[in-house]
């Protein structure tokens, strides 16, 4: 069946695509619906709220207030599996509606990241509110600025524009805070098993518990049964540095402490850095990566105990709901109290659309703050570098993280300041020694896109 618009939706469309809101990517695609138009309002994580005349639905969805993206999220995911049924159903490729989709997706995308966003920020809610540095804001400039702007008063003895005219009296205000390019940072460490020793490297003793054993007769012979082996594997350490540097008198002058910015911003490095090792590491001079151990992996014959083992999706380039399922209970059931999904953002774009044999769509959205969206009730963590969705891929790893990957630190970060080496500008010589590797084949299995053929 095909969508008819009446004019009037139309046109309040078309005024919406114009509005500034809109060109600033605020806001998502108005979703428009029979008999009028239902928009989304998108708000990422750090965007102010979204203009009141946009509603999500009869929900404002902005995006400092969990409850109202949560109830967002759930009427745009509501609004996706009507559309998508819809176009299931349909007899002929409907272009406007397939449009519509994809606008409905990329808004439950959003909302979900932006749920996901506030709970990594939860120790972080009032972010921006403090000022760094020596120098405090002005309110009663400020006030008496909106009140000559209000009331339109000429001065023209003394003007702002002239320094020597009063300029000098009119301080401009300036954020005194610094906002960094988004930086995407993977969880694996938050949710790997971590050690930390104090001595140059770290091995681990394994044996394969490969005990023989017999039934025999009062009187018959013993025969020596089999005797397990033990083997060995090592976790070597690699070392990430940094040594930025800025002038002893930018130090001394600035009102922002730049000492702390910085250490914050190397520290935000480091974790970028080994969150990618900790996933696709090559091991030298750096961690193993977990995908590294998956069945034909490079590091796949390291371990005592073998591989990753893998399950295939059964379609050549595409996810399908049978091989989630088949991912699930592969794993021992000793090890899925703690399992969890994780895979990519856009992996989760394609778990959307999948079903169950009742119709049912297997991904879920958060239901409450704190908590993240599900596929087939297992919890979805999203890694930022795991592969997208194409043929022989390893689009998701299910399984408890803490018993299968082993993250090492030795000692933690370390900071030499050297005013010396390069003067006038002091270096922060910033180092890291971490390594990682499998501990445990068992409680993980990957997924991987192909027929395995």
């Amino acid at each position: 069946m095909k969508r008819m618009f009446t004019f009037g939706a139309l046109f309040a469309l078309a005024l919406f695509a114009m509005s500034p809101a809109f060109a600033m990517g605020e806001v998502a695609l108005a979703v428009s619906t029979l008999p009028s138009i239902a928009p989304f309002a998108l708000a990422s994580a750090g965007v102010m709220a979204v203009p009141r005349a946009i509603t999500a639905f009869g929900v404002r969805a902005d995006a400092s207030d969990p409850k109202a993206m949560i109830a967002a999220l759930h009427t745009a995911f509501a609004e996706f599996k009507a559309s998508h049924d819809e176009k299931l159903k349909a007899k002929v490729d409907d272009v406007v509606l397939t449009e519509k989709i994809g606008r409905v997706d990329a808004a439950v995308d959003g909302f979900q990241k932006a749920i996901d966003d506030l709970n990594a920020k939860l120790a972080a809610a009032n972010l921006g509110g403090g000022v760094i540095g020596d120098i405090p804001g002005d309110p009663e400039y400020v006030g008496a600025f909106k009140a000559h702007m209000r009331k339109g008063d000429i001065q023209a003895a003394m003007q702002k524009g002239t320094a020597e005219d009063g300029g000098y009296l009119a301080p401009v205000e300036w954020d005194r805070t610094i906002t960094g390019k988004l930086k995407l940072i993977s969880p694996i460490r938050a949710n790997a098993r971590v050690i930390t020793i104090s001595t140059a490297g770290f091995k681990k003793n394994f044996t394969d518990r490969a005990v023989g054993s017999g039934w025999v007769g009062e009187t018959a012979s013993r025969p020596a049964t089999s005797t397990p082996q033990i083997g060995q594997l090592d976790f070597p350490l690699g070392e990430i540095y940094a040594n930025p540097g800025i002038s002893q008198q930018l130090l001394d002058d600035a009102a922002v402490d730049l000492e702390q910015w910085l250490s914050d911003e190397v520290d935000t490095e480091f974790s970028r850095q080994e969150g990618i090792a900790f996933l696709s590491g090559d091991g030298t001079n750096k961690p193993h990566g977990i995908l590294t151990y998956v069945t034909g992996g490079t590091a796949a014959a390291r371990h005592p105990w073998g591989a990753i083992q893998v399950v295939n999706t059964g379609s050549a380039a595409a996810l399908t709901s049978d091989s989630f399922i088949d991912l699930f209970y592969s794993l021992p059931a000793a090890f899925r109290t703690n399992a969890k999904l994780y895979t990519s953002r856009g992996a989760q774009a394609a778990m959307r659309k999948l079903k169950d044999g009742q119709n049912n769509y297997l991904w879920q959205p958060s239901f409450s703050q704190g908590q993240p969206a599900t596929l087939a009730g297992e919890a979805i963590v999203e890694i930022p570098d795991m592969p997208a969705v194409a043929a022989g891929a390893i689009a998701a790893l299910y399984g408890d993280m803490d018993a299968s990957y082993l993250v090492v630190d030795r000692v933690g970060i370390r900071v030499l300041r050297d005013p010396f080496t390069n003067k006038p500008f002091v270096h922060f010589y910033t180092t890291k020694r971490v390594g990682g590797g499998l501990y445990n084949p068992e409680p993980m299995r990957a997924l991987m896109v192909g027929t395995g053929a």
